[in-house]
């Protein structure tokens, strides 16, 4: 059998299932319960609705819903200061070892929000556990000026 051959004979396969998908969609489609419209009605399925799609590309600071995106969670951490180490000096530490931050005592700290600085802040006391205070907040617009 030729390669020729082994092409007609795939080929017809794909024209008979064709066919077969077309008559049977169309039979489906003239019969009642066995159409898909009735499986999907018996399924509780419902046709996608775009008709009230309008252009948000134009919408305003004042027309966002800000309900959409407020239970998404954020990841929040306080920096009390950075530095950095070589390996052999990060290999070297153990117990009781200081390491020397950039930020003097006294400073306040910094609150990221997913890494991005949103506030300042100092150490407090709660009920014997450690919290913040927030000491000076950064504003939404510089916060979004820093996103881009």
């Amino acid at each position: 059998m030729s390669d020729s051959d082994n092409e007609s004979d795939v080929m017809d396969e794909w024209a008979e299932a064709l066919e077969e998908s077309g008559d049977a969609s169309s039979d489906d489609s003239s019969s009642g319960d066995s159409s898909l419209d009735a499986v999907a009605a018996d399924a509780g399925v419902t046709a996608a609705g775009f008709d009230n799609l309008e252009d948000n590309s134009k919408a305003s600071g004042d027309d966002i819903n800000m309900d959409v995106i407020l239970d998404i969670p954020v990841k929040l951490s306080m920096e009390i200061g950075r530095t950095s180490v070589n390996i052999r000096s990060l290999l070297q530490l153990n117990q009781g070892s200081v390491i020397e931050l950039d930020r003097m005592a006294g400073e306040p700290l910094d609150v990221l929000v997913n890494g991005t600085l949103i506030a300042h802040d100092e150490v407090v006391v709660v009920n014997e556990k450690f919290g913040i205070r927030l000491t000076d907040v950064v504003s939404p617009a510089e916060r979004v000026k820093k996103l881009r």
